[in-house]
């Protein structure tokens, strides 16, 4: 039986008298040594090479059309722009070694594979940010914005939502801990970055950006299946561990990705106020549209009005369309996406 406060222990790297297939996804035993084809839950091999299908580098998005065009956004969008693009970046940072230190107490070796994919992943998001910012401003500009990014009120008190989760793992890592962190995971990839990815697709459907705009969907792409793959992680944690599985605890999803709602809507009526085109009551319906999804994920019920996706053109823009195509909506040269399938499941949008 696990008990919910009491301290994971950090997992040795080797333990040559234990089963290769993990009795557990924490407190469990394992060797330590991977075996893809025997791992207690053989679904997540077709998650890990979903992620690997994904692959891609900033540097294989070239962005002159995007520096040609930088001039001749007003100057409002471009203040917008490069305070969501830092804000995100900001985010980014602080999944990449929380996934690595998440890995030092799970004993299952194929999640910390699949963590280890996904710390790897956000560093080239974090990456990704830089690159757009360093072919647009000069690096004194980008310091500042990241200065911006840093002081922002509405910024930090975003932000503080998922640190303090994230701090309180890595000061005292309990299984309780971990629950409360993977729910902020959820909060920070699933919900967090939308009023951002919105604002790029709003310029986009505008024919501005483009590059840009190619980029975040790659980026989205990516955080969809983090989303997915901690909402998986979060039911397998709850069936293992049943001490866990508690009506406060379930309370606390609740609160806690309506907490994250409230944060983003408050951000995008700060940010996206003077945009003309970004209806912000439909983006409000939009964002607990996407919470009920994620909740529906975990396992849970809609937590707001079942509706569908108030901003329907924003589907325009989402991988599932431009899979249909195989092909830049756009400009309709071949891309390599992962074809959609039930398993990796492109509806988010």
């Amino acid at each position: 039986m696990v008990q919910p406060d009491q301290p994971l222990t950090k997992i040795k790297l080797l333990n040559p008298t234990y089963p290769n297939k993990s009795t557990g996804l924490i407190n469990g035993k394992s060797s330590g040594l991977l075996n893809w084809n025997d791992i207690a839950y053989p679904q997540m091999y077709d998650l890990y090479q979903t992620l690997l299908s994904n692959f891609w580098k900033a540097q294989e998005i070239n962005m002159q059309d995007d520096i040609k065009q930088w001039d001749y956004l007003t100057e409002i969008e471009k203040d917008v722009f490069l305070r969501i693009n830092t804000q995100l970046a900001s985010l980014d940072s602080l999944q990449t070694p929380t996934m690595s230190h998440v890995m030092d107490y799970v004993t299952d070796s194929s999640f910390k594979a699949i963590f280890a994919v996904i710390s790897q992943q956000e560093a080239v998001h974090n990456e990704s940010y830089s690159y757009i910012l360093s072919s647009l401003v000069p690096l004194r500009e980008q310091n500042e914005r990241f200065d911006q990014a840093k002081d922002d009120p509405i910024v930090r008190k975003r932000n503080q939502l998922i640190l303090d989760s994230y701090d309180a793992f890595r000061e005292k890592p309990t299984p309780q801990r971990l629950f409360e962190l993977a729910i902020n995971s959820i909060n920070l990839e699933g919900i967090y970055f939308y009023a951002g990815f919105a604002f790029f697709y709003h310029l986009a459907r505008q024919q501005k950006m483009l590059k840009t705009s190619t980029m975040i969907s790659y980026i989205q792409r990516d955080e969809m299946q983090h989303a997915y793959f901690i909402s998986q992680f979060i039911r397998i944690l709850l069936t293992e561990n049943p001490e866990l599985n508690t009506e406060e605890n379930i309370q606390f999803v609740y609160t806690t990705i309506d907490k994250a709602v409230q944060n983003e809507k408050e951000w995008a009526n700060y940010i996206l106020k003077d945009i003309d085109g970004i209806d912000l009551e439909e983006f409000h319906g939009y964002v607990e549209y996407l919470a009920n999804k994620r909740l529906r994920q975990i396992g849970l019920d809609n937590y707001y009005e079942e509706r569908e996706n108030p901003m329907a053109w924003i589907h325009v823009f989402s991988d599932e369309m431009l899979n249909e195509t195989k092909s830049d909506f756009f400009e309709q040269k071949s891309r390599t996406y992962t074809k959609v399938s039930s398993s990796n499941g492109f509806d988010e949008l």
